[in-house]
């Protein structure tokens, strides 16, 4: 699997989510299975580039290769700076966001929204190739499938794409209008694939190894890309490559090892954020972490009340201590994958 020049050590990504793929739960992601992981949307406005949480989603500090950051804005030569500028900080790859549904991303025309303007969408994408082929930096696009259910053009606009000069097309199967709701739909990553040259993602819903392989045969597309199914199941990559090469499911991680992998990603959480944001932006990682564990839900909420990340570690180090006599933390997933839309 190649971005351009690139060659990734497999085609599992990690899909850029707003609030939380930052660098230390992307750094979680590839230690347990992704190939590929892209930050968080970095705004094109030039005068956020250096308010706090900017800085923060363009440090990628101790970060492996390939680094891959994805930028949003509705003005083409804004854009071309924002990825000159990310390039300066580290940036090997830079993505194009036409995907995120939010209102206040949408509300500005940029993200899912700049679908309805195709002109000003490839203009977009030629400002920022044209702004990187010098730097020998390959531009990528995420998009959805399309407006709504009557106006799904991402492969009339893909086409457009790929000529004008993206190396691989990320696509959701969800329209603009239904959010993150309904169901994914893949016929329409299907044809994008069919029809162009450069490498397709495929994106949405892919939450099982099963799943996984579904999507892969059902669109033949030639990565998948995982967002929401990670989010406390950051060993999800892992099941699914293992799945992918000898057809069977692995055994689940032990107690013990979830406990390992989420205390190291809480220390790189405190590290970059500090304490103050990082006690309290860390509770989420930690409530999808134990949301299906037996007293998931009442630590849950007791986690809430605490500010201060050493009471925090002891929690999660208490937690778990309870529930290490248990030798399996979660079953694997037996969803079939046959749930694929129309």
């Amino acid at each position: 699997m190649r971005i351009g020049p690139i060659e990734l050590p497999n085609n599992l990504f990690v899909a850029p989510m707003a609030g939380v793929t930052d660098r230390p739960f992307r750094m979680l992601c590839r230690s347990l299975g992704a190939g590929y992981a892209v930050s968080e949307m970095v705004t094109s406005k030039r005068e956020l580039w250096h308010t706090l949480k900017t800085s923060r989603r363009a440090d990628h500090g101790g970060e492996p290769a390939p680094i891959a950051v994805q930028i949003a804005g509705v003005d083409p030569a804004e854009m071309a700076d924002a990825a000159r500028y990310n390039i300066d900080r580290g940036a090997m790859i830079i993505d194009i966001n036409m995907g995120c549904p939010a209102k206040k991303v949408c509300s500005k025309w940029a993200g899912s929204a700049l679908m309805q303007d195709e002109a000003l969408a490839i203009a977009i994408v030629e400002a920022v190739v044209a702004a990187c082929a010098p730097r020998n930096v390959p531009v990528t696009l995420k998009m959805r499938s399309g407006r709504c259910a009557t106006e799904r053009n991402a492969l009339r606009l893909a086409r457009a794409a790929e000529a004008a000069g993206v190396a691989m097309i990320t696509v959701h199967g969800r329209t603009r209008e239904q959010g993150y709701g309904g169901v994914a739909e893949y016929d329409t990553v299907a044809a994008v694939k069919a029809a162009l040259a450069v490498p397709v993602v495929a994106n949405g819903d892919i939450d099982s190894p099963a799943r996984a392989r579904a999507v892969l045969e059902h669109t033949r597309a030639d990565a998948l890309m995982i967002g929401r199914a990670a989010m406390g199941r950051p060993w999800i990559f892992g099941e699914i490559a293992h799945y992918l090469a000898h057809g069977e499911l692995p055994p689940p991680p032990p107690v013990r090892d979830v406990q390992r992998w989420l205390t190291a990603h809480l220390h790189e959480h405190y590290a970059l954020y500090g304490e103050y944001t990082g006690v309290r932006s860390a509770r989420k990682h930690i409530g999808w972490s134990v949301r299906v564990l037996p007293g998931g839900e009442a630590f849950r909420a007791a986690m809430n009340t605490i500010d201060d990340c050493r009471a925090q570690l002891d929690a999660v180090r208490d937690f778990f201590d309870q529930l290490a006599d248990r030798h399996l933390l979660l079953p694997a997933s037996n969803d079939d994958g046959s749930r694929l839309a129309a």
